[in-house]
């Protein structure tokens, strides 16, 4: 974890002085992300149901890098946190120092939520100038993730089981991502290209979740 966050500051150090060689006159478009959204897993097995709402949110800064003299292609390099939580059938179970998932029909509630360290990283196209504040873009790249806590939460009316830190978890997690909209309203999209969960069998088949993010995004310039 500490090599991690010293990998991130130093790429992101190396990003603003790099920005700092710049003509100052010239505008940017750094800005202060949102996302909101609603989140499935796919790739999962028959016996798995999402129950309730399961959505993410997500908040950073994204520094850019103009490529070009009309600045309306660029690169961006961000630096974020992230939380999911994901409510479905499976149980996680204790069986003698063996994690296990097992589904289940009645209980009261049954989440699974996860806080992350996220670096999305961007090649963005937009209609922007110095002046106009109200344009289109399109932003597509890969978004890294970190986990840095997890929990777990199980309860009916008999039984209560909570599981922090989750060694099951795949901790480092990455993704294609997609911003394209008008002004302050930009569909996102996420697609996990790689599972969240590890050594996880369910039915005799490798449990190999990934995460769709579908929602909106906000930028703050």
């Amino acid at each position: 974890m500490r090599k991690l966050v010293l990998l991130f500051s130093f790429v992101w150090y190396s990003v603003i002085g790099i920005s700092q060689t710049d003509d100052f006159s010239k505008y940017l478009e750094d800005q202060i992300y949102l996302t909101l959204s609603y989140d499935v897993l796919t790739n999962t097995p028959k016996v798995f149901e999402h129950n309730g709402f399961s959505g993410s949110f997500s908040t950073g800064f994204i520094k850019d890098i103009p490529l070009n003299k009309e600045r309306n292609f660029g690169f961006g390099l961000g630096l974020g946190y992230g939380y999911s939580a994901y409510i479905q059938n499976l149980r996680i179970q204790d069986n003698i120092g063996n994690v296990v998932f097992a589904p289940v029909d009645l209980y009261k509630s049954n989440w699974l939520k996860q806080h992350k360290l996220e670096l999305p990283i961007e090649i963005r196209f937009r209609g922007s100038t110095a002046s106009k504040y109200k344009f289109w873009r399109l932003y597509t790249g890969i978004k890294l993730s970190y986990v840095i806590a997890s929990k777990s939460k199980y309860k009916d009316d008999s039984v209560l089981e909570e599981f922090s830190n989750i060694d099951f978890l795949d901790k480092f997690q990455y993704g294609a991502i997609l911003s394209a909209g008008f002004s302050t309203w930009n569909l996102y999209l996420y697609y996990g290209l790689k599972p969240i969960f590890k050594d996880i069998v369910i039915d005799n088949k490798n449990f190999k979740a990934k995460e769709f993010k579908i929602g909106l995004n906000f930028y703050i310039m």
